[in-house]
C-alpha cells in the first residue's frame, strides 16, 4: 500500500514525560524523511505541534485542519503547508480522514483516543480500508492494549478487528507495518444470528 499521506492524533499538552516528546520528534521526522504528508490537528502547541515542527524542520509537507473555535483561541499552528479552518469538531475529523491514507496515534488524552477508536470503528464497518497505528512510547499503551485484547476474549470484538491496529514503538517499523497491512473482509457482529 502507498503512504502518501498520514494522519497522526496526539495530545494538545506535551505530556508528563520527555520521552513522548521525543517519539513525537522522531515520528515528524520519519514522515518527511519518506516523502509522507503529515495530516493532522493544526495545532501549534503540545505534541501536536512538536510533531509538525519536526516534520516542517525536515522539509516534510504538513497540512492541519483545525476547528473555528480553536484558531480563535490562538493556537493554530501559523508555519504549516497549509492550515484548513473548518467549521467544527466532526468537520475536522472528515476532512483528516479524506486526506489520509492511514492513521498513527502518538500519546494523547481523551481527543486521542475519541479520534483513534472513531477511525476504527469506520474501518470496522467497512467505510474505509486503511491502515491505523500506535506508536508505543514508554509503555503509555500498554494496559490499553491490554483493555482491546479482553474485549476479544469477552466476544466484543473479532481476532481480525483487533488486528486492524499495529503497534510498534519504531516510527520506521510502524510505517513499515502500516505500508503492508492489508484489509481483512469480514462482518463486524461477533455472535450475530441469522434472521
Amino acid at each position: 500500500m502507498s503512504l502518501r499521506s498520514i494522519c497522526v492524533f496526539c495530545g494538545a499538552s506535551p505530556g508528563a514525560n520527555p520521552v513522548y516528546r521525543e517519539a513525537a520528534i522522531a515520528l515528524g521526522r520519519c514522515l518527511a524523511e519518506r516523502n509522507i504528508r503529515l495530516i493532522y490537528g493544526g495545532s501549534a502547541v503540545g505534541l501536536m505541534g512538536i510533531v509538525a515542527d519536526a516534520a516542517l524542520a525536515a522539509g516534510g509537507e504538513v497540512i492541519g485542519i483545525i476547528p473555528q473555535s480553536l484558531e480563535e483561541a490562538e493556537i493554530g499552528h501559523k508555519g504549516l503547508t497549509r492550515l484548513e479552518v473548518v467549521d467544527g469538531m466532526h468537520a475536522r475529523k472528515a476532512r483528516m480522514a479524506e486526506l489520509s491514507d492511514a492513521f498513527i496515534a502518538l500519546p494523547g488524552g481523551l481527543g486521542t483516543l475519541e479520534e483513534l477508536f472513531e477511525v476504527w470503528t469506520w474501518g470496522q464497518l467497512g467505510y474505509h480500508s486503511k491502515p491505523l497505528g500506535l506508536l508505543e512510547v514508554n509503555g503509555f499503551y500498554a494496559k490499553l492494549n491490554d483493555f482491546l485484547d479482553h474485549l476479544v476474549v469477552e466476544r466484543f470484538v473479532r481476532d481480525h478487528h483487533r488486528a486492524m491496529l499495529q503497534i510498534n514503538e519504531s516510527p520506521s517499523e510502524l510505517l513499515a507495518a502500516l505500508g503492508n497491512w492489508q484489509p481483512a473482509v469480514e462482518p463486524k457482529w461477533v455472535d450475530r444470528k441469522p434472521s
